[in-house]
């Protein structure tokens, strides 16, 4: 019969797991928020609405950084993914319905995200492309790069739907649980109606929208960032209390 002798090294090892866990996902969801905000950026500077002519040339004038945007908005969903896996193994213990509900939004997000890529995709192949021009003439295909940005633009406010939805099991499960600040679990509560009021907004009333969006703004980045931080300055709070140790697997 072997037996098992817990040591105080042991122990240690086992109360820190959570905290590695905590930082691992830090690094993860840093890595989705740089890749990602990336991406945005460029989509902005390229992206304009209602002109045709002036999207067209700032995705010929920019077509590297578009080129990289679509890598980098692949990198992030695919670290997306990293992220809520390695969230659903540090927070499953509190409620194993809400963690694995939050990894169901995200991989719908990530879904709709990696598809909704080829609409980018497609602009900068319209634009860059003689091939386009010449079957459709400079002002076809200009009027066909901006559809196809329109297109990838409320795709991206599709996906966000359920970016939105995520935040609320985790934010629910970061209060419960006891391994982060109360108050951090509500304000990521409160960026899931941010996003997705503002998603609503933006299909039903666009001037309202752009009114509200500074707010969501504020909301959804001191909900995020503040999760961010603690993950990876803090990890979790200790010690934990006895119930909710997480045991190393």
């Amino acid at each position: 019969m072997i037996s098992t002798t817990v040591t105080p090294e042991n122990k240690k090892s086992t109360v820190s797991s959570p905290k590695r866990i905590a930082r691992t996902a830090g690094v993860l969801y840093l890595v989705v928020a740089i890749f990602g905000a990336f991406a945005q950026i460029v989509r902005q500077q390229v992206y304009v609405p209602g002109d045709a002519t002036t999207s067209a040339a700032n995705v010929v004038a920019s077509a590297p950084l578009v080129r990289l945007s679509f890598v980098a908005d692949l990198v992030q969903a695919t670290f997306a993914l990293f992220l809520v896996f390695v969230l659903f193994r540090l927070l499953q213990h509190v409620d194993r319905s809400q963690a694995r509900a939050m990894v169901i939004f995200v991989v719908l997000q990530v879904g709709i995200t990696c598809l909704n890529m080829v609409h980018q995709l497609g602009a900068l192949l319209v634009a860059t492309d003689p091939f386009y021009t010449a079957a459709f003439g400079t002002t076809g295909s200009d009027k066909l790069v901006l559809l196809l940005l329109d297109l990838h633009h409320n795709g991206f406010l599709v996906a966000q739907i359920f970016f939105g939805l995520w935040l609320f099991p985790l934010g629910l499960l970061a209060y419960r649980s006891g391994m982060f600040p109360r108050p951090l679990g509500v304000v990521l509560m409160a960026a899931t109606v941010a996003y997705l009021l503002d998603v609503v907004l933006q299909f039903l009333a666009p001037v309202l929208a752009a009114t509200v969006n500074p707010l969501v703004i504020v909301v959804v980045t001191l909900s995020e960032v503040s999760m961010l931080a603690y993950l990876l300055v803090k990890g979790v709070k200790t010690p934990l209390p006895a119930d909710r140790e997480l045991v190393a697997t």
